[in-house]
């Protein structure tokens, strides 16, 4: 009886408590990384940074034309679509389906746990579907964030879930008559409503990219306070014994009680709690699990953990249920990801790789659009970025956040030009299980960030420029829009504008720069050139659609690199 009050009351309760910690301590931790991050882009390195040399200039003798704006462009003048621009399109698409087929597991072995625990005698056929269908309702949430970031196609995803519900309801009503209207939706909230809510706690956006590291170690954490408890109260010689140690101390019952919580906490959070992260990291920096895997892993985890609860009032060896569940979800979902990046290979030519540069000041707006834009394009190669206030609490890495909590933030980032030649051989460029290429942020000091900027610019295959918020206070950005005039091929440019553009002042900025164009520009000898500007309003799938084509234009005029 007490293993079962355990499962049943001890368990949830940790769970749910570690679930509600998880939000505001990783707003806490990435709240100062950030201030972290801030700090050392306001340093000096004093190391080489290695200054371009003054190069000899020139008007050129053709006219900088600035395409603007490109987003109304008919789809059939763009060209027909690349390999790439499908894979782009339709990859996260893919790896949604193979975390269902997952999830599909999941549910038929969640679906037989509660069958044989229960030892229902009347199997039909629609009680096994609105079972199997309930326990279904986690493989929605994979797909929201994979695949549907549009509301569009948020709505026909989460619509179609519950059309489907709501029609076996019918139908199981229908069958039979003497079933209460409400037992069915009651069931599907009981079974389904706290671990989605728990879910949703440590995976909201702002902390979405440590979400589920917090929350493993808020759970060995929250373990270890009741472990020493539960120690004491099984031996009564080991409780006498603390508490005849504690009172020689001075301490009274209710201290003893709150020390050896804390005590217990300690214990597990370092001895297990900080081992478990380093592990995670470890198995991140050697390619065996990604940053998305990760979350999907931690949500699927926590479903079957808590679905399995009320399944322990019928034996409290049926807690293993979700585990069961969980590791058939990780078998079927890694085969069905491996049929799918075969699949995406055949498509893809040679990955490659993006430059994103922004104006900082974006914040929340550039957050948006990179965790949009990213879903396209980490299927078809890397991308490079200058670590900035804006996007470094989303695109933070497992073993950066490690060595951040281990206050080895400072070695991140790049001294002089040597260390950015070691850290450019370092960078990972092949994709994850999952088909995914990572995102490499290259964290710069004051006196870094432009040589970083220039190097960074000559190695990749199409170049991002988010001038939303652009205007003259931006000194930043019209530093990097020479260099880019300078020395890169426009063909590899977009530029990005939308409403608070100052567009008079970019046009300028533009024309100005060219007249005063370096001889050795590779746009000397362009005998059209043009700046194309894109304009962004909506962020949704159109609109993506479109930018991806014009990044891609390249590959498909070089017939795939």
């Amino acid at each position: 009886m007490s293993t079962t009050v355990t499962l049943t009351g001890a368990l949830p309760f940790l769970v749910l408590v570690a679930a509600l910690l998880a939000y505001p301590l990783s707003s806490l931790l990435l709240s100062l990384y950030r201030r972290s991050v801030q700090r050392g882009m306001a340093s000096v390195a004093g190391g080489s940074a290695a200054p371009a040399a003054a190069a000899s200039r020139r008007q050129p003798v053709v006219a900088l034309r600035i395409e603007l704006p490109l987003a109304a462009r008919p789809a059939a003048r763009q060209g027909p679509p690349s390999p790439l621009w499908q894979l782009a399109t339709n990859g996260r698409w893919r790896a949604a389906a193979a975390y269902s087929a997952g999830g599909f597991a999941f549910a038929a072995i969640m679906t037989a746990g509660w069958l044989l625990a229960t030892r229902d005698p009347a199997i039909v056929w629609i009680k096994l579907l609105v079972l199997f269908w309930t326990y279904c309702w986690p493989g929605v949430l994979p797909i929201l964030l994979v695949a549907a970031y549009d509301r569009t196609r948020q709505s026909f995803v989460v619509g179609g879930y519950f059309a489907v519900l709501l029609a076996l309801f019918a139908i199981a009503l229908a069958r039979n008559p003497e079933m209460a209207m409400h037992e069915l939706p009651l069931h599907w909230i009981l079974t389904n409503a706290p671990p989605t809510l728990l879910v949703l706690a440590f995976l909201a956006r702002p902390i979405r990219a440590v979400g589920s590291l917090v929350l493993a170690f808020l759970i060995v954490a929250a373990i270890g306070s009741q472990a020493l408890l539960s120690l004491a109260a099984a031996n009564e010689t080991w409780l006498r014994s603390i508490a005849t140690f504690a009172f020689r101390l001075g301490l009274g019952a209710n201290a003893v009680f709150v020390g050896m919580i804390l005590a217990g906490m300690l214990a597990f959070a370092a001895g297990l709690g900080w081992p478990l992260l380093a592990w995670i990291g470890r198995r991140y920096e050697q390619k065996k699990t990604s940053d998305q895997s990760l979350m999907i892993d931690a949500q699927w985890l926590l479903f079957g953990l808590v679905q399995s609860i009320g399944l322990v009032f019928e034996g409290a060896a049926w807690i293993v249920t979700g585990l069961v569940a969980f590791t058939a979800f990780r078998l079927v979902s890694r085969a069905a990801m491996r049929r799918a990046v075969a699949a995406m290979g055949t498509a893809a030519a040679r990955p490659q790789t993006l430059l994103l540069l922004r104006v900082f000041a974006l914040g929340k707006r550039s957050e948006r659009l990179f965790d949009r834009l990213r879903r396209h394009w980490q299927y078809v190669g890397n991308t490079t970025m200058i670590a900035g206030p804006d996007l470094v609490t989303g695109t933070i890495e497992p073993h950066e956040f490690l060595a951040f909590l281990s206050g080895r933030m400072a070695r991140q980032f790049i001294r002089d030009a040597a260390d950015l030649e070691r850290r450019l051989a370092t960078v990972d460029r092949a994709p994850d299980h999952d088909g995914r290429y990572r995102i490499s942020e290259f964290f710069c000091h004051d006196d870094t960030w432009q040589m970083t900027m220039e190097r960074l610019a000559r190695d990749a295959d199409a170049i991002l420029m988010d001038l939303r918020s652009f205007s003259p206070d931006n000194r930043g950005c019209i530093f990097e829009l020479g260099r880019l005039l300078d020395g890169i091929d426009l063909t590899r440019v977009v530029f990005l504008v939308d409403g608070s553009t100052d567009r008079a002042f970019l046009e300028a900025t533009l024309h100005e720069l060219w007249q005063n164009l370096g001889v050795e520009s590779p746009n000397q000898s362009a005998s059209s050139p043009t700046a194309r500007v894109f304009e962004i309003a909506r962020q949704d799938e159109g609109e993506l659609s479109g930018l991806l084509r014009l990044l891609l234009a390249r590959e498909v005029t070089n017939g795939g690199g």
